[in-house]
């Protein structure tokens, strides 16, 4: 059995790979390890905050039966952005958090990722522990306190305004004369979204802004912004922004209708706050997937960019370590640190076009200051993803390809962290060869692996 612990928590099939009574152990193992083994003296308290999925509210019972047998006192947050939740854990002086959610994976999944009393997700180590206190023989050694040292259950009431509040000091801007169209994939961010834009004086269309945990992320949001193309065009918007489940993940929509990823906003933001010398070690944060266009723009600007492993908890890791404030992945997942300690759909969209209204020009026009090069990333579902490194066919392929495109492109391919899927990324000059590569070891992964 591989690692539960992925990329971002534990995720799988809700009430098949994650079950109730996975739930209810892994709120034991990580409040004895994260609160009861340090603060032996002491209750301790646990915020716990979950997007709209359907299964939502059944694994947060679990979760919560889980950390109160141990002793530790949660308070429920309801339906909150997961960089609410690590902003409040921080605020309300909490001693860790948890967040349920799989962020922009389909209806039918569910997860569970827990952050530390500063906010920060957790290291492998302390995920490894977690996960070593599952099995019987180690979850036997955690204390079932009994009386009145059981762990009590408390809901947070007004938890929204208090983020919305915090959003709106990140920006000195105003948004009046402004449209905006906001795509909120009917998860987390669905009402705090629209209220924060209105709030700074933005003409605001919601698009998919209900509490409806069975439609989350379907056709909308970050993973598929087509709706939200054709909205700003027909109202005329200067901006569009689409969120995913959770609202760690943003991407944009310029007032052409064309499609801002994490790649340009990080390119963006970044080129601004270097030209106002803002930027500190004049150096942002990428992952070995962003586009080498980006690279190459940022360092003719007299920047430096620092390449990290995939993941957001990789570049936040290179960020704490060379004292940077902005990193991110193409999938729109970017971290602006002197405001939280991991993505934030919603700071990323009110820093871009903060950034727009500085710059005074259109999201059409700043975009430019960035090439893309042609890259294509095509997802494979295979029934066993750990095994495509140590498949002979699977690495002739990818080898070959790679000699073809030399020192002019790159060829990565590797396993989701969260999902059954072999991800082949390919970049270089020309678009039609890069097709005809992905194609070929996409259909080498298939054949092999399915």
């Amino acid at each position: 059995m591989g690692r539960l612990f992925g990329t971002d928590g534990v995720r799988g099939i809700a009430n098949l790979d994650l079950t109730p009574e996975l739930a209810f152990k892994l709120g034991r193992a990580a409040a004895h390890v994260l609160l009861k083994k340090k603060n032996l003296n002491q209750t301790g308290r646990m915020l716990v905050g979950r997007d709209t999925r359907v299964s939502g509210e059944m694994l947060e019972a679990a979760l919560v039966a889980g950390i109160t047998s141990v002793g530790v006192n949660t308070e429920l947050l309801g339906v909150a952005p997961t960089p609410g939740v690590a902003y409040l854990i921080r605020k309300l002086e909490a001693d860790a958090g948890v967040m349920i959610s799989a962020s922009h994976n389909p209806v039918e999944d569910n997860g569970i990722k827990f952050f530390n009393a500063d906010g920060y997700k957790l290291p492998d180590e302390v995920e490894d522990e977690i996960e070593s206190y599952l099995p019987e023989k180690m979850a036997s050694q955690i204390a079932r306190p009994t009386k009145l040292a059981i762990g009590r259950v408390i809901c947070r009431t007004g938890i929204d305004r208090e983020y919305s509040r915090f959003l709106m000091r990140t920006i000195k801007e105003r948004f009046d004369g402004l449209t905006v169209v906001l795509d909120c994939a009917f998860g987390a961010t669905y009402q705090l979204a629209p209220q924060v834009f209105e709030a700074l004086g933005a003409r605001v269309i919601p698009l998919n802004n209900e509490n409806d945990g069975s439609r989350i992320n379907v056709n909308c949001g970050s993973t598929n912004p087509l709706e939200l193309r054709a909205e700003v065009v027909k109202h005329g918007a200067e901006i569009g922004f689409a969120y995913d489940g959770d609202g760690d993940r943003v991407i944009a929509v310029d007032d052409k209708g064309e499609i801002i990823d994490g790649d340009l906003i990080v390119g963006i933001c970044g080129l601004q706050l270097l030209e106002d010398g803002l930027l500190p070690h004049n150096k942002i944060a990428v992952t070995v997937y962003s586009n080498l266009g980006l690279i190459d723009a940022f360092r003719k600007a007299g920047g430096e960019v620092e390449v990290t492993e995939n993941g957001d908890r990789k570049v936040l890791a290179t960020m704490l370590e060379k004292g940077l404030i902005l990193g991110g992945e193409q999938s729109g997942h970017i971290i602006f640190l002197k405001y939280n300690t991991t993505g934030d759909g919603l700071v990323t969209s009110l820093q871009l076009l903060g950034t727009m209204i500085r710059a005074g020009k259109p999201l059409s026009e700043l975009k430019k200051k960035v090439t893309k090069y042609p890259q294509l990333l095509e997802n494979v579902r295979v029934k066993k993803k750990e095994q495509w490194e140590r498949n002979e066919n699977i690495t002739k392929v990818v080898a070959y390809y790679q000699q073809q495109l030399g020192e002019k492109g790159r060829i990565f391919v590797r396993a989701s962290g969260t999902e059954p899927l072999i991800r082949v990324m390919a970049e270089g000059p020309d678009q039609k060869v890069l097709n005809t590569m992905v194609k070929e070891i996409a259909a080498v992964i298939k054949e092999e692996l399915t």
